[in-house]
């Protein structure tokens, strides 16, 4: 990522007269543990400028550009995790609140780079998720032995048949991401594990259309994708704003707007925060006397912290709010129904 730091201590160095011992500091993209070497004062010029120069994360004159510059054998850690709390309050202000976590441990392994492109393997390792209300938490943990609830044996089941697999990746150098092979064995798998829980035709069916809709080239394109890659093609200053949306709802007439901006780059991080979401949305609907009232908004901010030397990321932690009621009048008197989720989404909790 990027690396100020760098270009600071080329300065320090050019006008240094003592030959005292000098810092460089880098950021190890596989665990995010800072490392410090220390070099002679002349020494600690020619590491700052290598270090600058190889750098994925450049500054040209005060624009930041990001490329990957990941290294072959290298196996590079992407663990997401999310965590919900979702609360239920009813007309008479009564309310009920569930926690939910769902952790997905996943690493890229980096094969080979020819023609700017790099061949990745992509390891599914475990998944974990767990719920807790009134008091009970239920738990499904691929790692872990299979419940002995039926429903959450079922559960861990199809979660294991989501692990241990791997798929190819085609990405290049500017976080492009040009394809993912590989599905139909784990397709096939997954028919077979499907076809141990239940005999019914349809709901086999069901669960099989179910997995394969959550687990396909473009929806993991698009998990990776907003993860590996966030800044602009054209580069951005310290402190630059730009603005990407996606439709949020099918039609394509909601959009969620994430407001970036580059916060800084130093010590070998390159640190983007994000802002935004979607505007209240609301819709009437009357029957008779009774007019419905539904609406809903998303609000989001957090950080995401890049590696200046790989581009690879290192961290991301972004929290996310979602407001959503249902308001029930007859013009005399109204009964309003509230859902409210907060949200914590991050990549590479430890780190």
């Amino acid at each position: 990522m990027k690396n100020i730091a760098a270009i600071a201590l080329i300065s320090l160095a050019l006008i240094a007269c003592k030959k005292e011992n000098k810092t460089i500091t880098k950021i190890d993209p596989i665990t995010g543990d800072t490392i410090k070497i220390e070099v002679t004062a002349e020494d600690s010029t020619k590491v700052a400028q290598e270090m600058a120069a190889k750098a994925a994360i450049k500054d040209s004159a005060g624009v930041f550009k990001q490329t990957l510059k990941l290294e072959k054998g290298k196996t590079y850690p992407f663990v997401t995790q999310q965590k919900d709390v979702a609360t239920s309050t009813m007309p008479d202000g009564k309310s009920q609140s569930m926690n939910r976590e769902n952790t997905d441990e996943i690493s890229f392994t980096v094969n080979n780079f020819a023609n700017r492109v790099y061949d990745v393997t992509i390891n599914f390792i475990a998944k974990k998720t767990s719920q807790s209300a009134q008091g009970q938490t239920q738990t499904v943990d691929t790692k872990a032995a299979a419940p002995k609830d039926e429903a959450l044996k079922n559960r861990w089941t199809i979660d294991k048949a989501m692990t241990g697999n791997k798929l190819n990746m085609k990405i290049d150098e500017n976080g492009k991401i040009l394809s993912i092979t590989g599905f139909e064995p784990i397709y096939a798998k997954f028919s077979t594990t499907v076809n141990s829980l239940t005999k019914d035709a349809n709901e086999r069916k069901g669960i099989l259309d179910q997995l394969k809709a959550s687990f396909n080239e473009e929806v993991l394109r698009d998990q990776f994708s907003k993860n590996i890659f966030i800044m602009p093609k054209k580069g951005a200053k310290i402190g630059e704003k730009w603005t990407v949306s996606e439709s949020a709802s099918p039609d394509g007439k909601v959009k969620i707007n994430s407001n970036y901006t580059l916060k800084n780059v130093k010590d070998g991080v390159a640190e983007i925060t994000v802002t935004g979401g979607i505007p209240k949305q609301s819709q009437k609907e009357s029957q008779g006397a009774i007019t419905q009232t539904v609406s809903s908004e998303l609000s989001q901010n957090g950080t995401y912290r890049f590696d200046v030397n790989s581009g690879w990321i290192i961290g991301q932690d972004i929290k996310v709010k979602t407001l959503q009621s249902q308001t029930f009048s007859d013009g005399k008197k109204s009964e309003t129904m509230k859902n409210t989720t907060n949200s914590n989404v991050i990549v590479n909790p430890s780190k």
